[in-house]
């Protein structure tokens, strides 16, 4: 166990895991929180909570992320390996396809991992901010880039996403539905606005469970197929007041374990800065990448699910959302599973 910071930001919880934690607070979906998820299982019906990971389509919501690509493998010879005979060569009767991808892992619904955001923090004390990641981890040795690696890759060598993958996502989902509460109109919820749409749905939020926040903004992705239409996405559905202290202070208050919105970035950007400073433009991802070490899910199909719930009186079910075991990644896309 090696202490990777002597002051830690206000509000972390660095180091109440380990000192060497890269779980972050998925150390609190235990095996009574799969249990109490299990539980909430009457029907045995399951909602995919993942949108085609080809949409939202284009690069509107993000010009660096672009659409996966999909083509076939070749052989050393470079023949193609999609509807491929083995007749003339070997006399048999398969024919196959196999195919690769290029894909942007957080283009679509995703898990980011907590190396995702960090932040500039004098962790040492020592009058001067440094590059810091979630539990004191810095980069120096452990993040490469393209520049200093052969390969040309890139690489989170701590905090990557095969360390929530390893541990299992699975336990108990609560449906905070913003959008039945509001409408669709672009709305910034804070602590009160939330804390009405919980008790409105009769919602309970406990301590390891995940808070999936429904605005109907990936409702609104489906419906566009594949052709986003930016400025009805921008007016498109409630998101979180990443500036409403209250708000950060009850996301860290209640224990929740992590935290997987329909909406892109969960939290309202950019938002109204008050105050001179540097500061975080995102100060929700801030407050539970960074400080929390809390995930966080974006682009979640919800709205099959929540209707449902809604429609039967319920806000809790089982939640099976592992990402992809991809070793050094700072996101993944996952095909999360809803058990009502």
């Amino acid at each position: 166990m090696t202490r990777r910071w002597k002051v830690r930001p206000e509000g972390a919880n660095w180091g109440e895991f380990g000192d060497d934690d890269q779980l972050g607070r998925l150390n609190l979906m235990t095996p009574e929180k799969v249990r109490q998820g299990v539980a909430e299982v009457r029907e045995g019906r399951t909602f995919s909570l993942s949108l085609p990971l080809d949409l939202p389509g284009g690069a509107v919501l993000n010009p660096s992320r672009h659409p996966p690509q999909l083509r076939p493998t070749t052989t050393p010879a470079g023949e193609m390996n999609f509807l491929r005979s083995f007749r003339e060569v070997y006399n048999t009767t398969e024919v196959v396809c196999d195919d690769m991808v290029t894909l942007c892992l957080q283009y679509s619904t995703q898990w980011d991992a907590l190396s995702h955001v960090g932040a500039q923090f004098d962790a040492d004390g020592d009058g001067e901010a440094e590059t810091v990641f979630y539990n004191g981890y810095r980069p120096e040795g452990l993040f490469h880039t393209p520049a200093d690696n052969p390969q040309g890759a890139s690489s989170a060598g701590a905090l990557g996403i095969e360390n929530a993958a390893v541990h299992g996502v699975q336990g108990r989902g609560v449906m905070a539905d913003l959008r039945r509460a509001f409408g669709d109109a672009r709305r910034s919820v804070g602590y009160d606005d939330l804390m009405r749409a919980l008790q409105a749905q009769g919602a309970e939020v406990e301590r390891g469970d995940v808070l999936c926040v429904h605005t109907g903004f990936a409702e609104a992705i489906v419906e566009m197929a594949g052709a986003p239409d930016k400025a009805r996405l921008d007016a498109c559905g409630a998101v979180l007041d990443g500036a409403d202290a209250r708000l950060l202070r009850w996301i860290d208050d209640s224990g929740i374990a992590a935290i997987a919105a329909d909406n892109y970035a969960v939290e309202a950007r950019p938002y109204e800065h008050a105050g001179d400073g540097r500061h975080a433009l995102l100060p929700l991802h801030e407050l539970c990448l960074f400080k929390l070490g809390l995930p966080l899910g974006e682009l979640w199909w919800l709205t099959p699910l929540a209707d449902w719930l809604a429609a039967n009186g319920r806000s809790r079910f089982l939640l099976t959302a592992p990402p992809l075991r991809l070793p050094g990644a700072v996101g993944s896309p996952v095909n999360p599973i809803a058990t009502v």
